[in-house]
């Protein structure tokens, strides 16, 4: 028996209580979080947007990623992770984004970066970002929706830490 996805409907309530938006800047998920979140009836209040920018040129141009980051460290790393967030928190004009970069597998990526390792970023305004690694195991579809889950968690303890404040 598959394990419990988390729930996002507690992040839209949250950002909603707040009166905060939220944005997605999306490598490996492509989408996938953004198109979670919104899955939740009254999204629309709070889903700013969200960015799917799986080739370099996408984090370039879309996203403002350093392209000599990208071409020194490849994109998943924390660094580029945190960019993409910035980013996507400019692009949409939004209270915070959340951003996911990794390797999905099924192998390692051309830098030999083992499939599995994954990089959260969360951008907020006023606080200081926050990124977390993962390494995930799985085929090619667990480690994207591991990714998506994750990432609806870590939303919902940024969102639960605004709430404290």
């Amino acid at each position: 028996m598959a394990a419990e996805r988390p729930d996002p409907a507690p992040v839209i309530a949250a950002a909603a209580a707040r009166e905060l938006t939220i944005a997605t800047a999306e490598s490996l998920t492509a989408g996938a979080l953004v198109a979670r979140l919104v899955d939740v009836p009254g999204s629309s209040a709070v889903v700013a947007g969200g960015a799917a920018c799986y080739s370099y040129t996408a984090k370039e141009r879309v996203l403002a990623v350093d392209a000599s980051l990208l071409e020194t460290d490849g994109a998943v790393s924390a660094e580029v992770a945190l960019q993409m967030a910035a980013g996507a928190r400019a692009l949409y004009a939004a209270d915070l984004a959340v951003a996911t970069t990794g390797v999905a597998g099924p192998g390692p990526d051309a830098r030999g970066v083992p499939a599995g390792t994954v990089f959260l970023a969360v951008d907020r305004a006023g606080e200081e970002p926050v990124v977390q690694q993962l390494q995930l195991t799985g085929s090619r579809s667990d480690v994207r929706v591991a990714t998506v889950d994750a990432a609806v968690e870590l939303l919902l303890r940024t969102l639960g830490e605004a709430g404290r404040r």
